[in-house]
């Protein structure tokens, strides 16, 4: 493998490490504001439409560069507003209300795997030994950290659940097919942008119900406005994840970017103590290094794979590594961090 081959490879993991950490935040940052009676409307509308503004430049960049872009690239941007942006978020929430979180999480972030499979009905071309095995552990891990014990099954929250699973799919494939004139940023901003358009057109229109009152939320005994948090979440959490996913997926691949995403639900816990004083669990512990592990699994066999030269410019797009439109499997960027 040559340096620029590994330079690029080593930039994406770290890219996609972050991604992962930024996202992981918005969950427990969200969930007293939510709790307390913010509508998940309102916190979904100015997360997504903070994060849309900051990323914006890029959008308008790559419009000016290619005549007619929009045109060419409109319906791409509102299915990434509508599917990975906005669709996961719903469908996430929906299932959680009618399911325990940690079921929810897990169906979820069963989206690696999902991909794994994808892309063995697409090729007929059964997954190496690493993959298999690291897909194994890394989600008996998963099964440990969110701790399903005792949790009752219901069917139409499964089914909503999976099709959060089926939203993330979405979002690696589409992230790592961002190429020719369709920066990653530009698909981040603009979905983002669409996502929130939406989401308001829902809230004002009465489709879902809306509501932000002025609240203070407690951090640790620490009150804290509870538009703070949520800015955080819009300008911090919301845009790093998509602004480095999008361009992390590109350097390492869909298969690869999707494990490490798992990391989000480590990140996650680790913020809930941090935060809310939630301990995690002995059995938690070893959930997480199983996934570690099944993680370090999928990159083994992801070093073997070509990669990609990068960009100079971190606004353009970045040719896909390996083949062209390899779809190779999964993250979780989670529901409620997505």
């Amino acid at each position: 493998m040559s340096r620029t081959a590994s330079s690029a490879r080593t930039s994406g993991i770290v890219l996609a490490v972050v991604s992962a950490l930024a996202f992981s935040s918005s969950g427990p940052l969200v969930k007293p504001l939510l709790e307390a009676g913010w509508s998940l409307s309102a916190a979904l509308a100015v997360r997504m439409g903070l994060a849309g503004l900051i990323l914006s430049p890029a959008l308008v960049r790559a419009a000016r560069r290619g005549r007619g872009f929009l045109r060419r690239h409109g319906l791409a941007l509102l299915a990434f507003g509508l599917i990975p942006v906005l669709g996961c978020q719903l469908l996430f929430f929906s299932a959680m209300q009618r399911m325990p979180v940690a079921v929810a999480l897990l169906v979820q972030y069963l989206a690696p795997v999902m991909l794994v499979g994808f892309v063995w009905l697409r090729t007929r071309r059964a997954p190496s030994r690493l993959v298999v095995v690291g897909s194994v552990v890394a989600i008996a891990g998963l099964v440990l950290v969110v701790d399903i014990a005792g949790a009752r099954f219901d069917l139409l929250g499964t089914l909503l659940a999976l099709g959060a699973a089926l939203c993330v799919c979405v979002y690696f494939v589409m992230s790592e097919r961002a190429g020719a004139d369709m920066p990653p940023l530009a698909l981040a901003g603009g979905g983002l942008l669409v996502g929130a358009a939406v989401v308001t057109v829902l809230a004002l229109t009465g489709a879902m119900p809306f509501s932000a009152p002025p609240i203070a939320v407690l951090f640790r005994g620490i009150e804290v406005p509870g538009i703070l948090a949520l800015v955080w979440v819009g300008a911090v959490g919301t845009t790093l994840g998509y602004a480095f996913g999008v361009m992390a997926v590109p350097r390492v691949g869909a298969r690869l970017a999707s494990f490490i995403g798992l990391s989000e639900v480590l990140f996650a816990l680790g913020f809930a103590w941090l935060l809310l004083g939630e301990t995690p669990s002995p059995v938690q512990i070893v959930g997480g290094a199983l996934l570690l592990a099944g993680v370090v699994l999928v990159r083994m066999d992801a070093a073997q794979a070509p990669v990609v030269a990068l960009s100079a410019d971190p606004m353009l797009p970045v040719p896909v590594s390996g083949s062209p439109r390899r779809v190779p499997a999964p993250e979780a960027g989670g529901p409620d961090s997505r």
